[in-house]
């Protein structure tokens, strides 16, 4: 008797699929690292509101684009298996963090950098707040901007690849940025004040970037597609964010 006769089929292997996963966590790490480490002022005012943003806002753009990369090559279901993947290693770099900070300094250390100086820069990544503003900012944005791909793909069809990138980075940029902030307020990480500044800038400054970045994500999605021979229209009865 043939044992495998009713055996699932292998799943398909992918060629770049977990280089594309690696790059994106390690954005979403350093990003998380890079906001708690440094606020950058413009010099410049929108409207009276000064212009600011945390340094974390330089990686962000990159995982966007690289979040529409994967729901537009691989499907949506794919795409959320990565970013809970992604979650897990924000999770991972908070837990390290969290016990580097309560580890006893070196002497010499304390008495040249000192504990104070770390808990300023880099403490605010293990500290209630912003992990909690990274997570739900994180998880919010990225699933807004994958589940707008996948309907963008369908209705048009497969066609204007740029109407799919910006569209969902203007939803998913706004959900992630609007939740970011206003945890990071309410849990004191920043002053109420700069909520307008930081929600427009940073704002502002993703969605510009991923409108200026639109040819580099043209190319890597076609090398993409022709690489792996593939161009997935996902599943729009299965776009619920709890499942792996």
């Amino acid at each position: 008797m043939d044992h495998n006769a009713h055996s699932k089929p292998a799943p398909r292997p992918f060629r770049y699929l977990d280089i594309v996963t690696v790059v994106f966590t390690l954005v979403l790490a350093l990003s998380n690292i890079a906001s708690s480490a440094k606020l950058i002022g413009w010099g410049v005012s929108l409207g009276g509101v000064p212009l600011a943003f945390d340094a974390g806002t330089l990686f962000f753009p990159i995982a966007y684009i690289f979040g529409d990369v994967l729901t537009e090559v691989y499907g949506y279901q794919i795409s959320r298996r990565v970013i809970w993947i992604g979650f897990l290693g924000l999770a991972f770099t908070t837990l390290m963090f969290f016990l580097i900070q309560r580890l006893p300094g070196e002497t010499t250390w304390l008495d040249s950098v000192g504990q104070s100086a770390y808990d300023k820069i880099l403490g605010g990544i293990s500290t209630g707040g912003i992990v909690l503003a990274s997570f739900l900012g994180y998880l919010g944005g990225s699933f807004s901007n994958a589940v707008i791909m996948a309907l963008l793909k369908h209705a048009t069809q497969g066609k204007w690849l740029w109407v799919r990138t910006i569209g969902s980075t203007l939803v998913g940029e706004l959900v992630d940025t609007a939740v970011f902030i206003a945890v990071g307020a309410l849990t004191r990480v920043f002053p109420w004040e700069l909520f307008l500044t930081l929600t427009l800038t940073n704002y502002l400054f993703k969605v510009a970037i991923e409108v200026i970045m639109t040819p580099a994500t043209y190319w890597v999605t076609n090398r993409l597609k022709k690489a792996e021979n593939l161009d997935t229209y996902s599943d729009l009865s299965d776009l619920s964010p709890l499942s792996f």
